[in-house]
């Protein structure tokens, strides 16, 4: 079964744009690391919240994929303008559309 990982995190006003581009910015090794969907999203009403749906191969795909040297440095990136306002659901795949 796929792993889904679903996260939002708040940026400090008006930097959202800057974050998005980092989060996009290693789409490329992604599908290597065994990631088969990565969807950058931006909220409708809150101008600072951020949207980020994955799907992997399996949990461990997407915990070995933090520890690549260029998710570590997106992440040091970000984090500066992030608030600190994170959530996330992870879920089992079971099925669906492009899945």
């Amino acid at each position: 079964m796929a792993y889904g990982y679903f996260a939002s995190m708040r940026t400090r006003p008006g930097r959202r744009a800057e974050v998005v581009a980092i989060l996009l910015e290693g789409v490329d090794g992604l599908r290597a690391a065994g990631c088969s969907l990565y969807a950058v999203g931006a909220s409708e009403t809150d101008p600072d919240l951020i949207l980020v749906s994955e799907i992997w191969e399996s949990k461990g795909h997407h915990d070995r994929s933090l520890h690549l040297p260029e998710t570590k440095a997106a992440i040091a990136r970000a984090m500066p303008l992030l608030t600190g306002e994170f959530t996330n659901q992870e879920m089992t795949v079971l099925g669906g559309l492009g899945v």
